[in-house]
């Protein structure tokens, strides 16, 4: 199976905040805000593996800023790294200004998604080969996060999970 690029999943969705999708503080609902991502990183997977995905689980979201009503809110996704059949997605969410046009980003999330046959069953990705800074550092830091994920769930033994000690020794 070839290797592939991060950039050959990147995913872009940019839409309006509608006043049905705020709270009563005037910003954007954050389930709102977690199904745009999911649609996002779900197209970013399904670009990477060109299987059926399926979440797998919502790693990490982090609502650092709000978004306000009538805001132009854009959401990026693309696979950090992959593994046997799962998929690292990494997701950075951009406000956009309204007068300026200047983006600021907003929020990030880590999504995990999982290529499947017809049948349900998971499949083999291609693997991911970083091209840039940013996406060394992401890929690097998967590997971290999933040790840790397969120890927090007793999956893995900790004295296995090489990636974490070595940010310990």
């Amino acid at each position: 199976m070839t290797p592939k690029h991060p950039s050959e999943s990147l995913t872009t969705l940019t839409d309006l905040v509608l006043p049905s999708e705020t709270n009563p503080l005037n910003n954007l609902f954050g389930g709102e805000l977690l199904a745009r991502m999911d649609r996002a990183a779900s197209i970013a997977a399904r670009r990477h593996s060109r299987r059926i995905v399926v979440t797998a689980s919502v790693n990490h979201v982090a609502f650092n800023r709000a978004i306000p009503l009538g805001s132009v809110v854009t959401v990026e996704a693309k696979v950090s790294r992959a593994f046997k059949s799962s998929m690292e997605i990494f997701i950075d969410i951009w406000v956009e200004d309204r007068e300026s046009g200047n983006k600021t980003k907003a929020n990030e999330a880590i999504y995990t998604f999982v290529a499947v046959d017809d049948t349900g069953r998971p499949v083999e990705v291609p693997q991911i080969v970083p091209e840039t800074e940013l996406e060394q550092q992401r890929f690097d830091a998967a590997l971290r996060r999933k040790q840790l994920s397969l120890v927090l769930a007793g999956k893995m033994n900790p004295h296995d999970a090489t990636e974490l000690k070595a940010l310990f020794l």
